[in-house]
């Protein structure tokens, strides 16, 4: 564990959230994700009189099915376990998030269209973490794009300076990944980045030498 060692304590609660990205044979992309909800101990909820440890509180997935534009072709959900018998009729509701697209505004997107009583705050919940996902997906499309396309690839840096303590316009990594951006060489860069449309510093984390991309932001 990278944490200090914690306080003498016992397991109530865990929550699991897996996600998957998959290039389809038919050049489409799924983000998939399943969350789990589990008590480490038994306990009843109105509609189900004993819920055992380990049992599944929220058992729920969603499938987004997105293009190389991140356009959203299709979204399946289904809810295996809840609290309540009726949790499973809002999941049919989250196909109507076809035709949206990942990127500033998509959350709020989303909330306009299964917001509220049309559908489910865990599976809203798991859809922002998708968007990140799905962007992580589409590296390798991002990165044949940039390659023939300057401008997106500049697009893509001015949206990462000064989003995040690795991009900070003075740090050893825009130094070196970017020279002619980092501060004090007669750049901009020194002023924090914002995604255009979308909430200041809004990125996605990546992976070590992995270019982090724009999140959806709210």
């Amino acid at each position: 564990m990278p944490l200090s060692a914690p306080a003498p304590r016992e397991p109530l609660h865990r929550r699991l959230i897996d996600i998957h990205g998959y290039q389809r044979a038919d050049g489409l992309f799924d983000i998939e994700a399943q969350l789990a909800d589990t008590k480490s101990y038994g306990f009843a909820t109105p509609d189900r009189p004993h819920v055992a440890p380990g049992e599944p509180l929220h058992g729920m997935w969603l499938r987004l099915t997105v293009d190389e534009r991140l356009t959203v072709i299709a979204c399946e959900a289904a809810t295996d376990h809840s609290p309540y018998a009726i949790c499973p009729e809002a999941a049919p509701n989250f196909a109507r998030l076809a035709g949206l697209r990942i990127g500033p505004g998509f959350n709020r997107a989303v909330g306009e269209r299964v917001g509220g009583v049309q559908g489910c705050t865990h599976l809203r919940e798991v859809l922002a973490q998708m968007a990140t996902v799905a962007f992580q997906t589409l590296y390798p499309v991002r990165l044949e794009r940039e390659a023939g396309n300057p401008a997106a690839a500049a697009a893509g840096r001015n949206a990462l300076l000064g989003t995040c303590h690795a991009y900070a316009p003075d740090s050893p990594v825009v130094r070196r990944r970017w020279p002619g951006e980092a501060a004090g060489e007669g750049s901009p860069a020194a002023a924090p980045a914002s995604v255009p449309g979308g909430a200041p510093g809004a990125v996605a984390e990546a992976s070590p030498g992995i270019p982090a991309v724009p999140q959806a932001a709210d």
